[in-house]
């Protein structure tokens, strides 16, 4: 078995459900500090975070992910154990193996390379780590970097580990995401018997036409690194569940996934004047839980692109594609930021695996990249 599957399989062994890092952080922070890395841990809340730095001087490149997992589902529907590794068929299988235990191996492993090759590389390596991306986001890499820029310490490239592959390792980089503004929308009325509807005030029929033109509505044209703004309701809770009472409220928990093209506060001011227009009885709490952020350009979008081509022998494409991470918190400060991993298809599933070889192949592209900023 090879250092990155090895590594691998030790860390799937830990249950690291979110917030709990079950131990990953001290086995990482160990093989870290054996060459040479400065290890700081930050706890905060509930939540474990690392800060390894290594090097004095210079530009400094971080690696950032994260050790939690989500929850198994049903152990008793998994081929295999999820927290017991387990090579089958040249699948490596396990809670994490792809989303994110598989590249924080191949990261550690690619370092190690790097560092034997480069005993006194170029500018510095870090490695910023959570046990709280899968969960609320509230103690983890937003902490750190807080600390950081207290500090006065800026990441000038990061490369989030999270699984951004399609098909095949390396053929999709993640080099921005868009912003996720979430709304939780209370309608009132008058509830009353539903045979006596003029002595209540459905608030359910109030909120239907208001709803539909906040789903029809278009809300940007999106450019060409982002798609259209799009809006979604994820759920409406409405009713007493007796088939003769009008509710007194209705409850709705909507999302707007947004591009650059417009921001947070401006679709905050289109929705209520929406819900305004309709008359309705509303309170509404708008939560933004990330801005959009892109790197079109710059040394590490080339470096990445360079050492995907020159290991894997196929071009990569740039995507913006998909949910949020933890990048939203480290792109702000100015950093360029991208993430590269292995292949989603089975991230948050039952059976969760990555194709064994992958880890490798991933290793030496973390690797190339290492090269080609700080050799």
């Amino acid at each position: 078995m090879t250092p990155t599957l090895q590594l691998a399989c030790d860390l799937i062994r830990l249950p690291s459900l979110t917030p709990d890092d079950a131990g990953c952080m001290p086995l990482i922070a160990e093989r870290l500090a054996s060459i040479g890395f400065e290890i700081t841990s930050l706890r905060r809340g509930d939540t474990d975070n690392l800060w390894a730095v290594r090097g004095e001087t210079g530009p400094l490149f971080a690696f950032a992910g994260h050790t939690d997992v989500v929850p198994t589902g049903p152990a008793e529907s998994w081929q295999h154990p999820p927290f017991e590794p387990v090579i089958e068929d040249g699948r490596l299988y396990g809670r994490g193996a792809a989303d994110m235990k598989g590249s924080l191996a191949a990261m550690v492993v690619a370092c190690e390379e790097f560092v034997q090759s480069h005993p006194d590389h170029r500018g510095r390596i870090a490695f910023l780590l959570t046990s709280d991306e899968e969960g609320p986001a509230k103690d983890g890499t937003v902490k750190v970097v807080e600390w950081l820029q207290e500090r006065g310490e800026k990441i000038d490239w990061c490369l989030v580990g999270e699984p951004s592959s399609s098909e095949r390792v390396g053929d999709t980089i993640k080099n921005g995401r868009r912003g996720s503004l979430g709304l939780e929308l209370t309608v009132f009325g008058v509830q009353g018997h539903v045979a006596y509807p003029h002595l209540a005030d459905n608030p359910i029929h109030r909120l239907a036409p208001a709803l539909a033109e906040l789903a029809a509505e278009q809300w940007d044209q999106g450019n060409d690194c982002f798609p259209p703004t799009s809006f979604q309701v994820s759920n409406i809770n409405g009713g007493t569940g007796a088939t003769n009472v009008v509710p007194g409220e209705v409850r709705v928990i909507c999302n707007w996934r947004f591009s650059t093209e417009t921001s947070a506060r401006e679709l905050e001011q289109r929705a209520r004047t929406i819900l305004d227009r309709h008359g309705l009885n509303y309170a509404a709490d708008f939560n933004l839980s990330g801005q959009p952020f892109l790197t079109a350009e710059g040394a590490l979008v080339a470096a990445a692109q360079t050492a995907i081509k020159s290991t894997a022998g196929e071009a990569a494409q740039l995507s913006t594609a998909g949910g949020t991470s933890d990048g939203r918190f480290i792109a702000p400060t100015g950093a360029q930021v991208v993430e590269l991993g292995p292949v989603n298809a089975t991230i948050h599933q039952v059976n969760e695996h990555v194709t064994a070889s992958d880890l490798d192949q991933l290793k030496d592209i973390y690797r190339g990249i290492l090269d080609e900023l700080l050799g």
